[in-house]
Formats: C-alpha cells, sequence, structure tokens
C-alpha cells in the first residue's frame, strides 16, 4: 500500500531542511522524497515534514530507528503519515 512507504516526523529542529532530512532517513533505507513543512510567509520550518521510503519494509525500518531519537537535541517523532484529510472552508 502506498501510504505505508509515507512518514510524518514531528518535531523536528528547526534547523533541519529537506536535504538534512533525506540525508537522515537513507540511512535507513531509499529515500523517494524528503519535505520540511515552511511558512509560507517567511520560509521558516515549522518542526515537521514527511519522507517517503522506496517500500513499506523500509519505511517501518525508518520507523524503529528513529522514533523517539534525539536529532540536534530534540527527540523526533516517526509514523506513518495519515492521509490527507480535506481542509474545512
Amino acid at each position: 500500500m502506498e501510504n505505508e512507504k509515507r512518514l510524518f516526523i514531528g518535531n523536528l529542529p528547526y534547523s533541519v531542511d529537506d536535504r538534512a532530512l533525506e540525508e537522515i532517513f537513507s540511512k535507513a533505507g531509499k529515500v523517494e522524497s524528503a519535505v520540511v513543512i515552511t511558512q509560507k510567509e517567511t520560509g521558516r520550518s515549522k518542526g515537521f515534514g514527511f519522507v517517503e521510503m522506496a517500500t513499506p519494509e523500509e519505511a517501518k525500518a525508518a520507523i524503529e530507528m528513529y522514533n523517539d531519537q534525539e536529532v540536534e537535541g530534540r527527540k523526533i517523532v516517526v509514523s506513518i503519515a495519515r492521509p490527507k484529510q480535506p481542509r474545512e472552508e
């Protein structure tokens, strides 16, 4: 299933950008994409992002490897990303 490869990464240090996120998670397997969510106005990190791994097995390995681990002094949260919900207007 496609969703099982997409990970939510929370509590990221604000200094982590897309490239750093990809570098961190590449230790768990092949990273298809890595995106840190930023504020539109300032471009500053919102402290969370998404990583898509090549396979569900690699995504599971990344959760086991990184959930509750410290990155630059902050314990990050790693879990399977929930499907995007439509925004209420």
